[in-house]
């Protein structure tokens, strides 16, 4: 049933996803604060609801434009599951915004595969990833992905290495110059140094327990098989799915020392995990193993929901 739906791109597809993605902000919300109507809701997060719409958007542009997967919308229906697994992912305006701009940088990114425009690439995927990281520090560093994929690329043009950081510093002035414009100061428009916190114990809950156990596990499992595949993709796209998993690990690093663990950080993590995974899925050859794979991944965060109402209930 899931596999007939979202095996083949249709708009029905993005509805059913922007239903899902709607509910897990509202959960977000109902858990921060159960008195909130639905309209107070919609009010106060239209915004990042449209952005975070957006991103999914960003990522089907992405992956259909480059062929990351197949003609089929399962990533965005693993980015729109997940939402509803950690609904507190969509908590932090400023996240969804960094990932947002994340997002942009990799389109360019994993668009340099085409040789062409490639400075123009360079140039505005580093002003995204540093318009990300005035949003939320630790985006910066997926500024390593550039460097990383002119390496892959061999490139040996010495103004291609150098153009990321012509970016970096023109959003860095542009920055500076709003800062005195804005606050009288130089660096009043930069984030302190938000610091390290490997204290994991806000994560010892049982949505937590049980969607880190799903994503790690099905992550691990899926990566295994995506990086096996990889050989056999053409030439020209291998890198491009090289940086997808590299942008899975840099994410993951940003989990690992987030400052404020409170699961809005995993978003950065969605979009190359829900890449990976929906690379294995369409590799499943058995169609029962295929469902039950498919409707785990539906039936997990739907069952935490409803435990979620009945014990606020």
């Amino acid at each position: 049933m899931i596999t007939s739906i979202f095996s083949k791109s249709k708009p029905i597809n993005f509805v059913i996803v922007f239903f899902v993605m709607l509910l897990a902000f509202f959960m977000a919300s109902f858990e921060a604060s159960i008195a909130s109507s639905i309209w107070a809701f919609v009010s106060k997060k239209f915004m990042s609801v449209f952005v975070c719409y957006a991103s999914i958007l960003l990522l089907n542009f992405i992956v259909s434009k480059n062929s990351l997967t197949k003609r089929n919308n399962y990533e965005i229906l693993f980015f729109s599951l997940f939402l509803l697994l950690i609904p507190s992912a969509t908590l932090d305006a400023e996240i969804i915004f960094s990932n947002f701009f994340i997002l942009l940088a990799m389109r360019r990114i994993v668009s340099l595969r085409t040789q062409r425009s490639e400075k123009k690439k360079l140039f505005e995927a580093a002003i995204w990833i540093s318009i990300a990281s005035l949003f939320y520090f630790w985006a910066i560093l997926f500024f390593a992905l550039i460097p990383i994929t002119l390496a892959l690329y061999s490139n040996n043009n010495v103004r291609h290495w150098i153009i990321p950081f012509v970016g970096v510093t023109t959003v860095f002035v542009i920055s500076v110059a709003v800062s005195i414009i804005l606050n009288d100061s130089f660096f009043g428009v930069f984030k302190t140094f938000p610091g390290f916190n490997y204290d994991f114990s806000s994560y010892n809950s049982l949505r937590f327990i049980v969607a880190m156990t799903l994503i790690l596990s099905f992550g691990t499992w899926s990566s295994i098989f995506y990086l096996q595949n990889i050989k056999k993709q053409k030439r020209a796209y291998r890198a491009s799915f090289k940086v997808v998993i590299l942008a899975l690990v840099i994410a993951a690093v940003i989990v690992f020392q987030a400052p404020q663990k409170n699961g809005s950080e995993f978003l950065f993590l969605f979009a190359p995990l829900c890449i990976i995974i929906a690379n294995y899925v369409q590799t499943i050859k058995e169609k029962l193993f295929r469902e039950i794979f498919l409707s785990t991944l539906v039936v997990v965060p739907l069952v935490l929901l409803v435990l979620q109402l009945f014990s606020k209930g």
